[in-house]
């Protein structure tokens, strides 16, 4: 096994948050982590500090580093960045959209289809996320498929935290119908369904929920 770098530890943390094996407000100790991957404090901190700029991590002073917990204010910005992103987003899809890229798009929703009928949660969300990033890519615009794939990974975050109950199978059909409004170039209603998807989505969670706490100190107050 190839000793890891500080980018395989920032892929490591991220998949592991994205996909929800580490929760909101768990701690991040150091030399764990140090431990775990074989590798310096130093490696790890400057990993950690790469996901606080990726507002994945929250670092706080005298305490160390723990998995972001998005406050109810975040999670409304991120879904209203991404509303107005993605629709421009469409636009700029439909500008360069040839049958390749359509069919690239019917197949990734058949892939969700899929998906959607296993019992792998993790699986199911990760699949639906990648979709938007997919879009990015095909636009042939990296430096929004970054973007994107940041602001994915912090709804990721925000849907474990807030959403009610399962909305995967929605928001798959609501995929298949915007990718069916682009195969028609019908660019008002495509940004209309992305809008609205984006909507759906946020007005699945649940913002008046108690968040449980991974903090002692706070679980204890």
């Amino acid at each position: 096994m190839e000793p890891a770098t500080t980018p395989t530890i920032v892929d490591a943390l991220t998949r592991a948050i994205v996909e929800h094996r580490l929760q909101p407000g768990t701690k991040l100790a150091e030399q764990k982590l140090a431990d775990h991957f074989g590798v310096s404090r130093t490696l790890v901190r400057q990993a950690l500090f790469q996901l606080v700029q990726k507002h994945l991590v929250k670092m706080e002073p005298a305490r160390g580093a723990f998995v972001a917990a998005p406050t109810v204010d975040e999670a409304r910005q991120v879904f209203q960045v991404r509303r107005l992103l993605e629709a421009e987003m469409v636009r700029e899809f439909l500008r360069n959209a040839t049958p390749a890229k359509i069919r690239a798009l019917r197949e990734h929703v058949a892939q969700e289809k899929a998906a959607i009928g296993s019992k792998d949660a993790t699986e199911r969300q990760q699949i639906l996320g990648d979709f938007h990033v997919r879009m990015a890519e095909l636009a042939d615009n990296s430096v929004l498929a970054q973007i994107l794939r940041d602001l994915v990974s912090r709804s990721s975050l925000i849907t474990l935290m807030y959403q009610r109950d399962s909305f995967t199978a929605h928001s798959q059909e609501e995929h298949v119908e915007l990718v069916k409004a682009l195969a028609a170039r019908d660019e008002k209603r495509a940004v209309k369904l992305m809008h609205e998807h984006l909507q759906h989505v946020e007005e699945s969670l649940a913002f008046d929920r108690t968040i449980p706490t991974h903090d002692i100190v706070q679980a204890l107050a």
